[in-house]
């Protein structure tokens, strides 16, 4: 087995299920630990940085001799749950394919940023290279937070799975919840109660044509429209009583143009709406989490970098696109680093059956590596 391709069956043999996501699950520290060892052997200089207890962020520096710019290759250690899986920690290789748990999200360009900043350490490049290892991007994104925070870089590379596209722009988001307000009362009495359920159906009609709304006016050349769904909705106490409350959890999806203050009051006119019609209508909106989409011009120097590497390595430029997910590469960006995403083929994140390419897992390694030979020279 070729090193690039053990490296990558070790990291998936290793349970990095998120614990946030599932309880009991034993996060990032084997992994952590292990990557460490492998950037230690590879001569990096290696830091373990725990922010959450027991989950350590790992950085490997691959120090440059001076005067060249420093790179970033970020990739995150956490996966999802085993979902339907039956041996999701037991690599298989069939037909060039590595299937497992978090082969495809993300280790795959995991190790091949791992095999780059080892290569890039022997060429002694004027800038440096850094590489970190992440946490919890599968749920909170604290490990890249912090990060972000310590080290800067004069452009970044996260190495999400992008079919070997080159990625400038992303969609954030923005969660809410919606509360209506109703009068408890005996299910005998509607001259007594105010069904907050049947209130919360008004809104849900409204949210559904702003959607519609959203996505069939798409402004954005890479992403398209924003969007909106709703995600949990509860109420009600018992069968024959009026509910007094109904909780309706909604996620908006952003453009780089759309800021959370615009979406928030997108609601508010919906509501404000609403109470004009129904005079007994009453509603709370709340705003929780919001992430920055991601969005990254093309004359940008990480760009450039990576196209020359392309034309060197794959004899031409990459495809430029956007996806819809939303990845770590926002919160780099936001920290003035100019961020990219670019990663292997495969499929399957989050699904019962994972898998990624090899092939594609060993061109990224390549492209990474020529990207630092030529930013940070």
């Amino acid at each position: 087995m070729e090193e690039l391709e053990k490296l990558l069956n070790n990291l998936v043999a290793i349970n990095s299920i998120n614990p946030d996501l599932v309880a009991g699950a034993p996060g990032e520290s084997e992994i952590a630990h292990y990557i460490a060892q492998w950037l230690e052997r590879a001569g990096l200089e290696v830091q373990l940085i725990e922010l959450v207890p027991g989950r350590p962020n790992v950085v490997g520096v691959a120090r440059g001799r001076g005067g060249g710019k420093t790179l970033l290759l970020n990739g995150h250690m956490d996966t999802v749950g085993e979902g339907g899986m039956s041996n999701p920690h037991k690599p298989v290789i069939k037909d060039g394919r590595l299937y497992g748990r978090g082969a495809y999200d993300m280790k795959g360009g995991l190790a091949a940023c791992m095999f780059a900043v080892a290569e890039a350490r022997k060429r002694h490049l004027p800038g440096d290279v850094i590489f970190t290892a992440v946490v919890d991007e599968e749920y909170a994104s604290l490990g890249t937070q912090q990060l972000a925070t310590r080290f800067h870089a004069d452009g970044a590379i996260v190495a999400e799975f992008t079919e070997l596209q080159l990625i400038l722009a992303h969609r954030g988001f923005v969660w809410f919840e919606v509360e209506t307000l109703g009068q408890a009362a005996h299910g005998s009495r509607p001259d007594l109660g105010v069904d907050a359920i049947v209130k919360m159906g008004k809104v849900l009609v409204e949210l559904g044509k702003l959607d519609q709304n959203l996505r069939s006016n798409p402004t954005h050349p890479l992403l398209g429209s924003g969007s909106l769904h709703a995600s949990l909705i509860k109420g009600g106490h018992e069968m024959s009583t009026y509910p007094d409350q109904c909780m309706l959890s909604v996620e908006r999806r952003t453009l780089p143009s759309e800021i959370p203050e615009k979406v928030e009051t997108e609601l508010l006119g919906i509501i404000e709406e609403i109470q004009r019609s129904d005079p007994s209508f009453q509603a709370v909106i709340r705003r929780g989490i919001d992430r920055s989409p991601l969005e990254t011009i093309e004359d940008t120097g990480i760009v450039r970098a990576v196209q020359a590497a392309a034309r060197k390595v794959m004899k031409g430029p990459l495809p430029i696109a956007g996806v819809p997910f939303w990845t770590d590469g926002a919160l780099l960006s936001a920290a003035g680093i100019p961020s990219v995403l670019l990663g292997p083929s495969g499929s399957g994140a989050h699904a019962d059956e994972e898998w990624v390419d090899l092939s594609s897992v060993k061109t990224c390694a390549k492209m990474f590596l020529a990207t630092t030979v030529e930013f940070c020279s």
